[in-house]
């Protein structure tokens, strides 16, 4: 298999055969990630593409679901994107779907009717990870894009019929932030159909942008319990029929939920952690956090 540089999957791929499409990331400007920092972007060429599913296809010849790794292979044009969904089917009969990540950007240089085909192909599952909804965060993390444009091109997924995934990271408003964002984000989130809303909190390592920014005073983070009010506030203005995941190793209190039938013990669950457990401990254990995966 042709891996080079970070290869990472989300959680919920776990159980999903992975294949390098692209390596890197075609943005590398988000201001609270180092991922792949070191990396120049690179599409994978068809002869490795294709001998790694040659590989697949001895090993694991009935494999339904594969993940495409890369920070957004999605990047990819529809013509490429065609030829790759269309590859894995000669290789791998049984593949219902081919899932990956997928940035805001990426959608805009596609049209409806492009995106419906790559969905009959077997394209579907996108992560996007938006981060926020709220027009102040996405600028302080320099996310590049606004929630207008959120808005209007998931839109287009939800037209096509691709089922995609959000990821929203409570802390990255700042201290005193995490309230606007989340009540911003549900509002934007409700006009939309994310299949899931995965929830990861902000942790500073020191190659981030915004980890020198906080040493310089020009980022407050916000405390521990603001990021937990913050996610109540999230699930008590989400009003979609959606599951929400925040229990990566990044949230000190795991909780999942399937809304609008879980909110109320979902915000239980939450409020118990905030009466009683002591912000030191909370911080105690972001200090000692090393990694994310």
């Amino acid at each position: 298999m042709h891996f080079t540089g970070r290869t990472w999957r989300p959680p919920y791929e776990a159980h999903s055969v992975i294949i390098q499409v692209t390596s890197g990331c075609t943005y590398n400007k988000c201001r609270f990630c180092s991922l792949y920092k070191k990396e120049c972007f690179r599409i994978s060429s068809m002869d490795e593409f294709e001998d790694d599913l040659a590989e697949i296809k001895k090993w694991q010849p009935y494999a339904r679901r594969i993940f495409w790794t890369g920070a957004n292979p999605f990047a990819l044009n529809y013509e490429h994107l065609k030829l790759r969904a269309l590859t894995v089917r000669d290789y791998l009969i049984k593949c219902q779907t081919m899932a990956m990540f997928a940035s805001i950007r990426d959608i805009k240089n596609k049209e409806v009717w492009q995106l419906r085909k790559l969905r009959a192909m077997g394209i579907n599952g996108l992560s996007i990870g938006v981060e926020s909804g709220d027009d102040e965060t996405l600028a302080l993390a320099n996310k590049g894009y606004t929630s207008s444009d959120i808005l209007e091109q998931c839109r287009k997924l939800d037209e096509a019929g691709i089922e995609y995934y959000f990821v929203y990271m409570t802390g990255l408003a700042g201290k005193e932030g995490g309230y606007q964002n989340a009540r911003n984000s549900a509002e934007l989130f409700n006009q939309l159909n994310p299949f899931f809303i995965s929830v990861d909190s902000l942790t500073l390592f020191p190659d981030t942008e915004l980890y020198h920014m906080a040493r310089q005073g020009l980022f407050i983070p916000a405390e521990e319990k603001e990021r937990i009010r913050e996610l109540q506030m999230l699930i008590h203005n989400l009003k979609i029929r959606t599951h929400l995941f925040a229990n990566t190793v990044s949230n000190f209190a795991p909780v999942t939920a399937y809304l609008p039938y879980d909110r109320e013990k979902a915000v239980n669950e939450l409020q118990f952690v905030l009466d009683y457990t002591d912000e030191m401990e909370m911080k105690e254990y972001r200090k000692n956090l090393k990694s994310l995966g």
